[in-house]
């Protein structure tokens, strides 16, 4: 064999390679590279056998460089198209055919269906941010559709969500609609205070809603308005909600915060959520089995930023300075409220400029006002228990946009929520429970303890 023809020979299909490459830089994947990688290597560790006439002959090295072997690595490549995924919410200005385009797809059929399909059609209709996956060839074509959002039915919300799948068969596509229970992951979170709390928990990656629960746990113990200091620190242990393995947050629903400890201040607080089995209830407890839990929460809502405190403020309608005789939460249209304690329904309906309010009378005299919501979900008479969802978020009545407007009253008098929250009484561990309890708190601890070694972040189990 003449050895500097051969080597010419494998020259020369080294530029073939190339020149492919020039033309379909789409095609070319970490696997496709691969495979030339490998070839460059086998050709280049022949160089230093030139001198040795004699080694040419080995089988292994004949195998390596026959130009037929290329010529079929060419074909292979010729007709390889990967499969390019991505991911994305949906969004109110959206059409069939701006989504596929912003999921880099390029497919007038695929849109058509999205378009005209019964099912598909749903996809862009209703709320919005429901979760997005395309895949779709290097050229464009799409594959498949895949959308996660809640449970088409209130009930099955928290367990289940609702999943349209698209999918490409043949010439044509196929949807159907599924429902599937929701899956669950333990993270564990830290974080350093620098100027809030969301801000904190924002930077270390921990959703919105379990920052809300943790503003709750500790509602009794700090004033996250007033006491928070530069360079206090939270761990924590929370439950994620997962849709086919990719965590949720639709309406504040992202899992359970199930321990934390925070340190404020120089003094460290401790707390764990716990289930009576024999109840059904579940609370916030320190770890010396003290309850967490007050008669009232300290806030309606599981996530939100107070927007105008208890206080004298520029009303923004009336152009004067008043007294505030409530709180302002500001979110999005459509985000539940809650009632902040047990009590019944006083009123449901429309009022002036609350626009629509509901009122929830306590026991002792005790009554709390929700008012300017979107949505009213209970009625006049009706028994509720704390955390229970009444009605959602809204701009009705005297509003600039929408938020929730609370009040608290005390014999027809408005007080401050948060004071009344701080001081209301706390409901207490059964002891038939206290044993249970250890147990999940001892587990709680060695979480809690593997948590504090992170930086300002999230680690999953």
């Amino acid at each position: 064999m003449n050895w500097s023809e051969e080597w010419k020979r494998v020259q020369r299909s080294l530029a073939r390679v190339e020149g492919f490459a020039a033309r379909h830089p789409r095609a070319l994947t970490g696997t496709v590279v691969g495979v030339l990688g490998g070839f460059a290597v086998t050709a280049f560790g022949i160089a230093p056998l030139a001198p040795d006439a004699a080694d040419l002959h080995q089988h292994e090295i004949t195998e390596a460089i026959v130009p037929q072997s290329l010529d079929a690595q060419l074909a292979e490549l010729a007709a390889f198209d990967p499969g390019l995924s991505r991911s994305d919410l949906t969004r109110a200005s959206d059409t069939a055919d701006t989504l596929l385009k912003r999921m880099g797809a390029f497919d007038p059929a695929a849109a058509l269906f999205l378009r005209n399909d019964p099912n598909a059609k749903r996809l862009l209709q209703g709320r919005v941010g429901k979760r997005v996956q395309v895949v779709a060839t290097a050229s464009g074509q799409v594959q498949s559709i895949i959308a996660r959002f809640p449970a088409e039915k209130a009930e099955q919300q928290d367990r289940f969500f609702t999943r349209l799948s698209i999918v490409r068969e043949g010439d044509h596509f196929v949807s159907k609609w599924e429902t599937a229970p929701l899956e669950s992951q333990i993270r564990l979170g830290s974080g350093t205070i620098r100027s809030s709390l969301f801000a904190a928990t924002d930077e270390a990656n921990i959703p919105d809603a379990i920052a809300s629960q943790l503003a709750d746990m500790f509602s009794g113990d700090i004033d996250f308005h007033r006491e928070l200091r530069k360079g206090d620190r939270f761990s924590l242990v929370y439950e994620v909600l997962t849709a086919d393995g990719e965590p949720i947050n639709w309406d504040g629903r992202a899992g359970r915060l199930l321990a934390s400890e925070f340190v404020n201040n120089g003094k460290s607080y401790q707390s764990v959520w716990f289930k009576d089995s024999a109840s059904g209830k579940g609370s916030y407890y320190g770890f010396d089995g003290e309850s967490k839990r007050k008669s009232f929460l300290a806030s309606p809502m599981e996530f939100s930023r107070v927007t105008s405190g208890f206080a004298m403020r520029f009303h923004p309608i009336l152009k004067t300075w008043r007294q505030h005789q409530g709180i302002d939460y500001g979110a999005p249209t459509g985000t539940a409220v809650r009632t902040v304690g047990d009590g019944t329904v006083a009123f449901a309906g429309w009022q002036n400029g609350f626009g629509n309010v509901i009122q929830i009378k306590h026991n002792g005299d005790r009554m709390t006002v929700y008012g300017h919501l979107s949505r009213i979900d209970v009625k006049r008479g009706e028994r509720v228990e704390q955390g229970q969802k009444i009605g959602a978020v809204g701009a009705t009545g005297w509003a600039t946009g929408p938020h929730l407007h609370f009040e608290f009253r005390v014999n027809g008098q408005q007080q401050d929520p948060r004071v009344i929250a701080k001081a209301a009484e706390s409901v207490p561990l059964p002891a038939s429970a206290r044993a249970a309890f250890q147990s999940q708190l001892a587990a709680a601890k060695t979480q809690l303890q593997a948590a504090a070694t992170l930086g300002d972040g999230v680690v999953g189990e």
